[in-house]
């Protein structure tokens, strides 16, 4: 195993580390509870580890449940087919939960982790890009609504998290590319250009930054929107598009649309939009056109039931004072931002 990159979450006593590496996935017996007997193990067909057999060198009674891949089972029917499962198999409070996969896998199984017992341990192995340097750490969880993404959840910190980046050579072209959008994300919150890092580097060093933020402001109250940007019009497009349009994908589009809403507010100028779409299209070879067929008061409608919408229209913009969450953004600057996206 080559060598691993540890970053600490620091949250008092619920404080945990992310580690980064080859074979990293083989230490998940480390971060057990010392009380648990009994595992429940939430992944996906195609998933590239099974860790079934370290849990149970470990001592553990271990159960396996796949569940759907594709948004629409990152539902609260597939909670409820958890919850059933941790019935069935008696896991108790002293237990343990650990998600295997990608994002979804997750945000699932942290949730459903907050739920059983009024809460017990959650450990996850991230096996995608987009989990390893977004999704599996901080400890937001939850499940989509026919009228949202991610509108009901929790706060529910694992014990640890684990990215082994043997995972990485089986991902699609696409789920790269999903991991490309929030890493274009980090580019624009600190200006890293993490390119430059070799790729266990590159994933430690967007752990360490969201560590650093979720650190300061664990549930969202100020400082942890900014992880949101290119968010709220991706959210919107992931549900416009029946998500055909993969996470990472919409969020490099929200990143050079939430420039345009900046300049139309006169938050920056030309220049600074140009350089949102150069580091998205030329660095990370992302897309940023809007998918044909999607009209743009859809878009509205849908950005209007964002979960940080709390008066009007919501979005983290960049300005003179770097990135920073906008309330109450004015309709019309929103539409002829969507309209410059079209007409360029």
């Amino acid at each position: 195993m080559t060598r691993s990159h540890t970053i600490r979450v620091q949250l008092g006593e619920r404080s945990y580390d992310v580690v980064v590496g080859s074979g990293v996935r083989s230490q998940v017996f480390s971060a057990l509870p010392s009380t648990a007997r009994r595992a429940l193990v939430i992944t996906q067909d195609g998933i590239p580890f099974a860790i079934a057999d370290d849990l149970k060198s470990a001592g553990l009674s271990v159960s396996t449940l796949t569940i759907g891949d594709g948004e629409e089972h990152k539902s609260l029917s597939t909670i409820e087919a958890i919850m059933v499962e941790c019935a069935n198999i008696g896991l108790t409070r002293n237990d343990v939960i650990v998600g295997v996969g990608g994002g979804m896998v997750t945000d699932v199984a942290g949730f459903a982790a907050s739920l059983w017992h009024r809460g017990i341990a959650a450990v996850h192995v991230s096996t995608t890009l987009v989990g390893m340097v977004d999704a599996a750490i901080g400890g937001k969880t939850g499940v989509n609504l026919s009228t949202g993404k991610n509108l009901v959840g929790s706060f529910w910190q694992p014990r640890a998290v684990f990215c082994d980046t043997d995972a990485l050579a089986s991902l699609s072209p696409q789920e790269i590319r999903c991991g490309h959008g929030e890493m274009a994300k980090y580019h624009f919150l600190t200006g890293d250009n993490l390119l430059a890092l070799e790729l266990a580097e590159r994933i430690a060093r967007c752990v360490q930054i969201k560590a650093d933020i979720v650190g300061a402001d664990e549930r969202e109250g100020g400082r942890r929107m900014l992880l949101n940007y290119g968010h709220t019009l991706a959210h919107a497009l992931e549900i416009a598009t029946d998500f055909s349009l993969a996470h990472g994908e919409a969020v490099a589009i929200g990143l050079v649309y939430a420039a345009h809403v900046a300049h139309q507010l006169g938050r920056i100028d030309q220049h600074r939009v140009d350089q949102h779409r150069a580091v998205v299209t030329g660095e990370y070879g992302l897309s940023c056109a809007l998918p044909a067929g999607v009209s743009h008061e859809q878009l509205i409608q849908l950005m209007h039931g964002d979960k940080k919408a709390l008066t009007g229209l919501t979005f983290v913009l960049d300005g003179p004072r770097g990135v920073e969450p906008v309330t109450s953004v004015d309709l019309e600057a929103v539409r002829r931002a969507l309209h410059s996206m079209e007409v360029r």
